[in-house]
C-alpha cells in the first residue's frame, strides 16, 4: 500500500470493541452510535521504523504507522477520526477507504484529508535522514505546504488554516454580494471582501 516498501507491511485488524474499551465514559452512547456508523474496520498496515526502513529514529518520531479506515459512509464525522488517531497516542498516516476510493490524511492538531482518489495513484516516499524529518515530509506533502525557513510545521498549517479560512469567507461574501438588491447592503459586502482580500495577502 502507498508503495512503501515490503519491510514495513503488517495486517493487524483494532476492533471497534478495543476503541471502546480504551475510552470507556469519554465516548458517550451517542458517540459510539456514531462511531459504529461511520467506522466499518480499523486496519494497521504498515510500521514505518529504523528496523523496517533502515533509517533512524528521530527525537520526536521514534515510528509510525499507517492505518487503513474503512468507511460506512463519505460524510463522516471527523471526531470519529480523532478518537482513533488519540487511541495509539503517536504519529499515524491515515488512508480512509470508501466504495474503492481512497482518501491520504493525516491528524496532526487537526485532520487534514486530500481529495478522494483510486488507491492505485495514492503514494507515499520514505524521504530524510531521520524519522522527525521524514514524518514532517509526509504531512508537508499532505497538507500540500512548504514548511519556510524559521518556520515550525504546526506554525505553517495553522497559517494554511487560517487563509483557507479566509477564502471560504471571501468566496461566501461574493456571493451574497451578487446576489444583494440594495446598493448601500451590497457596497458594505464588498468591503468586507476587499479586507479579507488584505489580510490573505499579508498572511
Amino acid at each position: 500500500m502507498l508503495g512503501l516498501p515490503a519491510t514495513t507491511e503488517i495486517r493487524k485488524v483494532i476492533t471497534k470493541k478495543k476503541v471502546y474499551e480504551r475510552f470507556g465514559t469519554e465516548m458517550s452512547a451517542e458517540r459510539r452510535k456514531s462511531f459504529d456508523a461511520d467506522v466499518a474496520r480499523i486496519t494497521l498496515v504498515n510500521e514505518i521504523s529504523p528496523v523496517s526502513v533502515n533509517i533512524p529514529e528521530g527525537e520526536g518520531v521514534k515510528s509510525f504507522f499507517v492505518i487503513l479506515i474503512a468507511l460506512r459512509k463519505k460524510d463522516y464525522d471527523k471526531q470519529n477520526i480523532a478518537f482513533i488517531a488519540k487511541m495509539f497516542g503517536q504519529k499515524l498516516l491515515l488512508v480512509i477507504e470508501y466504495e474503492g476510493q481512497h482518501s491520504l490524511a493525516i491528524w496532526q492538531t487537526r485532520l487534514i484529508q486530500q481529495d478522494w482518489t483510486a488507491p492505485e495513484n495514492l503514494r507515499v516516499e520514505i524521504i530524510g535522514l531521520d524519522l522527525d524529518k521524514v514524518w514532517e515530509n509526509i504531512v508537508a506533502g499532505t497538507a500540500g505546504v512548504e514548511v519556510a525557513q524559521g518556520q515550525s510545521l504546526d506554525e505553517q498549517l495553522a497559517a494554511q488554516q487560517k487563509r483557507q479560512k479566509l477564502e471560504k469567507e471571501i468566496a461566501k461574501l461574493e456571493k451574497l454580494a451578487w446576489a444583494e438588491k440594495q446598493p448601500k447592503r451590497k457596497m458594505e459586502y464588498v468591503q468586507k471582501i476587499h479586507q479579507l482580500k488584505a489580510t490573505l495577502e499579508e498572511s
